[in-house]
């Protein structure tokens, strides 16, 4: 019913100053003797492009209709640089009517692309003003028209120079959330405000009045851009209708309507907004002259009970409630928490203005005049007998964990909550119920108690399902060497279980690095989403076996690749025995520099000449790809010593600067030789060359000795290479005393 329905006309209604200006210059330009075409409908009206076909002015799609000096009138919404061209080689006269603020963004967009700035544009692509303003960019452009495709320009652009502007209709709410968000991404990038006063100062108000009314009429054409911005900003208050005429409004419902509000778009002629208003206030009118107040009274006081089920109309949603009509003096409300179950829902998101709902009564207040309503419990009386029939069905259902209760959780479907038992919420008795908390899960009903109106579901039974249905689809699919994608489920100190989608794969501590690691945590995390190689499948077991490890990574295949015998490099030293020091050549790859490949000299302790973290240039002398391992050499790198004179130069020097004979002490390790006999080959010998010799000898009878002492070094080295080591030591030892 209406009664007192008060009308609010926006002020900033009706043709714009872009507008206006394009259809006063079609009129002045009626009189020209040559015929008068515009490129495109001067406006979007109907009722004022018929009038222009009255007089002789019709509209044209495209340049190629252009008649060779006929005047053609280009509209307030502009047109590309190229339409300029094609028109002035067709020879037409040309009458400029694009609205100034259109103008400018032309010429904002050209001087920018040629200084090598992208231009980004607000709006609607479609749209001739946002086709005309890309004709006049020389470099790339973009056009987006919500914070989605904002994101994706952003995206693509890159670091590169980029100016943003805005069709001069684009909706001022939208455009300042695109403004903040741009300046959150890209500080330096370059906006202009380029939405027309007018169409701001036209939505404010629309706004204004629409927050204050019932219900709302747009007047203006269907295809007019901002007319439809202005419609789609006012819904957002209130019911809005929009209507191209007052002939439409014959067709609306204004039942119950105490503020009507009233505002046009840009294309819209002032007598057609009038004539808009006129008609509503004769229907308001007449509305109230068929008004039954004796059937109102009645309604007004038809009583009303806890526990009735009645129907009623939303009247207003705000966050916390919905008004419903439900034809009595009191009135009607349902809160939020009586609307749904379901947490992540505002009121809004179950209710408009507008909508038939059933309702239950809750209980009544004649004081204060107000009815307290569940839509909640309505919902889940036909809620229950959907979930009884998806049971008899065996049907799969979706719900929303709503509550946490002591033996397990509550899922709303359908206004109706169902009981999931712990043991069938989650996969594993240890997984935490807490996580499910308000997510969206599918389950099956197991059970249903119609006497007590209980249902009983199952989580698990659908996971269990999906989880079967994955792993025969992963056997069959699966062989040894293919490579699959998987999520790290559980680390354990052996290695780690890999989820493969149906079953767990185990990639074994080994498997997982090149290098030595402390534990398998090192490498991955519980939720990483990791690339292995199938090792092994024993499909009888249900077992797989997995490789993370990737062969290119293998220190060894690196070292081969870029190392090789007699190559001089830099390396590191990482720990030192007694027997020599361990270099680091790679990461994963160590190499042996032996005692004896130290110095030229003998050294009985490394630690004297070498240290843990230094660096020292080395000669790879021996690579073994079959044992991996690399031995290394300091002293190949050294100058040779200089060679000693010969033992028998050696005795004449002595026997020219000797003491009588009578003062000669003999050494027992060498006795006296007779003076007629030779002095012995060896001693006329370079030291050098009996070292070999004796060096040889010692190793040969070292290696035949079982029992021969060597140094215990088993952690770190075979006990032949201690065989080898004890072999050089005595090797050394004859050396040093051949030479003295």
């Amino acid at each position: 019913m209406l009664t007192n329905c008060k009308i609010l006309v926006a002020e900033n209604a009706g043709f714009c100053f872009g507008v206006d200006r394009a259809v006063k210059i079609v009129y002045n330009n009626l009189n020209n003797h040559n015929n008068v075409v515009t490129l495109g409908p001067i406006i979007h009206n109907q009722s004022v492009v018929s009038d222009f076909e009255s007089k002789g002015v019709r509209a044209i799609n495209d340049v190629s209709e252009v008649e060779p000096g006929q005047t053609v009138i280009i509209r307030s919404h502009g047109v590309s640089a190229d339409v300029y061209k094609r028109l002035n080689e067709r020879s037409a006269n040309v009458v400029d009517a694009t609205c100034p603020f259109v103008s400018r963004i032309h010429k904002i967009v050209n001087e920018k692309s040629k200084e090598g700035y992208l231009v980004a544009i607000a709006g609607d692509r479609t749209h001739p003003e946002v086709i005309g303003i890309s004709g006049h960019c020389e470099s790339k452009c973009y056009v987006f028209s919500n914070l989605e495709e904002l994101k994706t320009v952003l995206s693509e652009a890159g670091d590169e120079k980029i100016i943003f502007v805005s069709q001069t209709t684009f909706n001022k709410q939208l455009w300042e959330k695109c403004r903040e968000y741009i300046h959150s991404i890209r500080k330096s990038a370059m906006i202009f405000d380029t939405i027309c006063d007018a169409t701001s100062k036209r939505q404010e108000e629309a706004i204004s009045i629409a927050s204050k009314s019932d219900k709302m009429i747009i007047v203006g054409g269907r295809h007019s851009s901002n007319t439809l911005k202005l419609k789609a900003i006012c819904s957002e208050y209130c019911p809005c209708y929009l209507v191209e005429s007052a002939d439409e409004l014959y067709d609306l419902d204004f039942d119950g309507v105490h503020y009507l509000g009233i505002s046009a778009g840009a294309s819209t002629p002032a007598y057609i907004i009038e004539e808009v208003k006129q008609e509503m206030s004769d229907i308001l009118e007449k509305k109230e002259e068929e008004f039954d107040f004796e059937e109102a009274i009645e309604q007004s006081l038809k009583r009303i009970y806890i526990g009735a089920r009645v129907t009623g109309t939303v009247t207003a949603v705000n966050k916390t409630e919905a008004l419903v009509d439900i034809g009595t003096k009191h009135t009607g409300v349902i809160p939020k928490d009586e609307l749904t179950d379901d947490p992540t829902k505002a009121p809004e998101d179950i209710v408009s203005v507008g909508d038939e709902v059933e309702v239950i009564v809750l209980k009544t207040n004649d004081q204060e005049g107000v009815d307290t309503l569940s839509k909640k419990q309505v919902d889940a009386i036909a809620g229950f007998e959907n979930v009884a029939k998806a049971h008899e069905e065996n049907a799969i259902l979706t719900g929303v964990v709503t509550n946490v209760v002591r033996r397990g959780v509550l899922v709303s479907t359908n206004g109706f909550k169902v009981f999931i038992p712990a043991s069938q919420a989650t996969q594993r008795r240890s997984d935490s119920l807490d996580d499910l908390l308000n997510k969206t899960v599918e389950y099956k009903v197991i059970e249903v108690d119609r006497n007590r109106n209980r249902a009983v579901g199952s989580i698990r039974i659908i996971a269990s399902e999906k989880r079967a249905e994955q792993k025969a689809k992963f056997f069959e699919n699966a062989e040894v060497g293919k490579t699959v994608t998987g999520t790290v489920k559980s680390i354990t100190d052996y290695g780690v279980f890999v989820d493969l989608g149906g079953i767990d794969g185990l990639v074994r501590k080994a498997d997982l690095s090149w290098l030595r690691i402390k534990h398998p945590s090192d490498v991955v995390s519980i939720g990483d989403e990791i690339e292995v190689t199938i090792k092994d499948i024993d499909r009888e077991a249900e077992k797989v076996s997995l490789v993370y490890k990737k062969e290119e990574d293998n220190p060894w295949t690196i070292f081969d690749k870029n190392y090789g015998v007699g190559q001089v490099i830099t390396v590191k030293i990482v720990s030192i025995t007694s027997f020599g020091a361990f270099a680091r050549i790679i990461e994963g790859i160590d190499g042996l520099i032996h005692i004896s490949q130290i110095a030229n000299q003998r050294v009985d302790n490394v630690a004297d000449i070498l240290s843990v973290g230094q660096e020292v240039e080395v000669k790879i002398t021996e690579i073994d790809e079959e044992k991996q391992r690399i031995s290394l050499s300091m002293r190949a790198l050294l100058p040779e010593p200089e060679k000693e004179e010969p033992a028998e130069k050696e005795a004449e020097a002595e026997t020219d600067n000797a003491e009588p004979e009578s003062n000669i002490v003999y050494s027992t390790e060498n006795p006296p030789v007779e003076d007629d006999e030779p002095v012995e080959e060896t001693a006329e010998e370079p030291a050098e060359e009996k070292t070999e010799e004796t060096v040889e000898e010692k190793a040969e009878e070292v290696a035949e000795e079982p029992k021969e002492e060597v140094v215990d070094e088993k952690a770190e080295e075979p006990a032949e290479e201690s065989v080898e080591e004890a072999a050089q030591e005595k090797s050394e030892e004859t050396t040093e005393d051949t030479a003295e």
